[in-house]
């Protein structure tokens, strides 16, 4: 049984759970490093088995950073480091967690946009969740003097978005098919 979902600032993650965290993240992406920014105030979303009380079965980061994009400032906010442990894949976890997320972003009123990069392939799953993808838009991570584009060679990425104010539903049109500069930094490069 799998509890329901918890949503904690990334820095007082008691130490059992930062730890469970740091493994599914290195085991799935080796060699990344760890941690996220502080000055993109991460918090972690996670799924635990038992009551919410056991380990942790499925987890992802919420960062924050506000954008410029037209003239005008949105308050984003991106997915990063979806992960689900290996023997629980398929179980339908990573989908309620990621639902799980895009919620606690509509219901936060420091939000106007969820904007992030996936892998390709992994579209239809992050769509079934309630994002949309952006045709043609791409996310310049790193920082103005060292860029990261989501469309560098070598990356096959989709750029996807919940437009979750006024605000941010009227610059849809801005959003698609844009370079969009995210920069946020040189610890979470790409989010």
């Amino acid at each position: 049984m799998i509890g329901v979902c918890e949503v904690l600032p990334y820095e007082v993650l008691p130490a059992g759970l930062a730890a469970q965290v740091e493994a599914l993240e290195a085991a799935a992406w080796p060699g990344a490093g760890s941690g996220h920014d502080p000055a993109l105030a991460p918090r972690t979303v996670l799924l635990r088995e038992g009551a919410g009380q056991g380990a942790v079965a499925a987890c992802l980061t919420l960062l924050h950073k506000e954008i410029r994009l037209g003239g005008a400032t949105y308050r984003a906010a991106g997915l990063s480091s979806v992960v689900t442990r290996p023997d629980l894949r398929g179980r339908g976890l990573g989908r309620r967690l990621v639902t799980a997320a895009r919620e606690v972003l509509a219901a936060d009123p420091g939000v106007d946009l969820a904007l992030f990069s996936c892998d390709r392939e992994l579209t239809p799953f992050y769509e079934a969740a309630g994002f949309e993808r952006l045709p043609g838009t791409v996310l310049l991570g790193g920082t103005p003097d060292d860029p990261l584009p989501s469309d560098r060679p070598g990356f096959d990425k989709s750029v996807l978005a919940a437009f979750l104010t006024p605000h941010a539903a009227a610059a849809r049109a801005l959003f698609t098919g844009a370079r969009v500069p995210l920069y946020p930094g040189t610890t979470d490069r790409l989010w």
